[in-house]
Parts: structure tokens; sequence; C-alpha cells
């Protein structure tokens, strides 16, 4: 493994076989907790399923304990309906036509973390809530394909922003994407705007984490006084999607691929090194 600019990880080989593995877990395990989400499962029946199906692959939860000064996560999956952003926490709050349910999983697997998250319509929801869901996707594809060697990490977080201000819609700032491999949280920060042509250079090898969090109100968050739940501070709907790209010289590789879930609000952009 080589080291990029301000020491982003460059791997191949053996590495990008586990990140392959590890990604591919975590999207399986994620796509199980969606599929049970219905009116009247719990958010905490979700968490103790991503628990079992973590344990069953022989992998950890790359969240539970996860420690920010004192405080320990007490999820293995970071759960949230409606307003929650991100770090909800699975509860007894049966789940309700016309919400939307937000499902992060991430895990260590052979010493390399998959990381994902989904946002799931509960239908029938608000005509409003399904434009923001699928103008999130599509924010994440439009990012995503900006994941080649060559290209700037500015236009790739600038393109999300960009993207969902056509429908009105707001970014979560006090929140980003990020680099991940052997760690959940690894170089550069992956924020869901920025300034074009702004370094580093992307390069074929990174993982990066991009993870579209967009808000139908305003961009504001506030965190409960569980002090990891974060939700909007208008308490608007919040849709959060998330995959882990590798770049390359080619067609960036999803390492989470996964079938879309909302129609397209439009087709996503191809982009070429200028």
């Amino acid at each position: 493994m080589a080291f990029g600019f301000d020491r982003i990880p460059i791997r191949s080989g053996k590495a990008l076989d586990g990140m392959r593995r590890a990604c591919g877990l975590a999207r399986d395990v994620l796509l199980k907790a969606a599929s049970i989400v219905q009116p009247g499962v719990t958010t905490a029946e979700i968490d103790r399923l991503v628990a079992a199906e973590i344990k069953a692959a022989g992998a950890v939860s790359a969240f539970l304990n996860y420690q920010v000064g004192n405080k320990r996560f007490p999820g293995y999956a970071c759960i949230g309906v409606n307003e929650v952003v991100v770090h909800g926490i699975g509860n007894d709050r049966p789940i309700q036509p016309g919400d939307i349910v937000k499902i992060d999983v991430g895990l260590h697997k052979d010493g390399w973390v998959g990381d994902n998250a989904l946002t799931v319509p509960v239908h029938p929801i608000a005509p409003d809530v399904q434009k923001l869901l699928s103008a999130t996707e599509d924010s994440l594809q439009v990012a995503l394909d900006w994941a080649r060697d060559g290209m700037m990490l500015g236009d790739l977080c600038n393109s999300v922003e960009a993207y969902v201000r056509r429908f009105g819609f707001t970014v979560v700032r006090d929140y980003v994407g990020h680099g991940v491999g052997r760690k959940l949280h690894e170089e550069p920060q992956v924020p869901n705007y920025g300034v074009k042509g702004a370094k580093p250079r992307l390069r074929a090898g990174m993982t990066l984490a991009v993870e579209p969090m967009i808000n139908l109100g305003t961009e504001e968050t506030v965190t409960l006084d569980d002090e990891w739940t974060v939700v909007t501070a208008d308490r608007k709907a919040s849709a959060h999607y998330e995959h882990v790209v590798l770049v390359t010289t080619g067609e960036p590789e999803v390492l989470t691929w996964r079938e879309r879930i909302n129609p397209p609000l439009t087709q996503p952009l191809n982009h070429t090194v200028a």
C-alpha cells in the first residue's frame, strides 16, 4: 500500500480483494435489513437482525461501541426514521406507512471495513419526500461518476450540492463522507459540497465512502439528548445514501453496488478528465 496526496491510502492487489469482500458483505447485510422494513416492525428489530447477520458472517460491527470522547455508540447499525439524519439508535417505535427509514451498516471483516447506507420508503409516502429520495440517490450516482484517476475531489463533492439544489433541497454540512479501508474513517474527508477544481487530485486505488445527506428543509441539524441521534433542526425529512467506491483509471468500481430503489429524476452525466 502506498500513500498519495495528504497521505490518502492507495490500494491494490490483495488489499483491494479484502475491501471487495468486506464491502460486499456490508451490502448484503444492509439489503437483508432493508428487506424487513414494513409497518409494525421496530428499528430495534432491524438492529438485532443486523447484529445476527454480522455475527453469522464472522464479522464485527464497525459502529457498536464506536467511541467519540467519553461516549460509545450502543447499536450495531445506525437506524433512524424521517427527520433523523444520521447516527440513529434502534428503538421500540413501530415503523408506520409514510415513514422513510435510514439504515447504515458498517463492519470489519478480515481487517477491512465495508460501509454503506440507504433510505427505505414505506409507501405510500408524500410526493415531496419521494422527490427527496430520488434526488438524493441521483446525487450519489452523479458523485460516484467523478471517482476516476485524475479528477479533483472538489468536483466530486461539488456535484452533490449542485445536483440537489436544482430541486430546492439542502446539503447537510455538519457530517461528511470519508476515506475508508483499514479504518472506518480515513483521509480524505468527502463532504457533499465543495469548490470546483479543489485538490486533492483523485488517484486510482483510493477507496472513498461517498454519502449524500440531503434535507427537505433547512440544512441545520440538532443532536438529541442521547448525544448520538442527529435530526433536522426543522424536523423535516432527511435522506441518506452511501456507497464505497474504488477510484480507477476507467469506470469507477462501486464496491457496495446494489440496485437503485427509487426512480431517477434525471439521467446522471458522464465526465472525462479535462
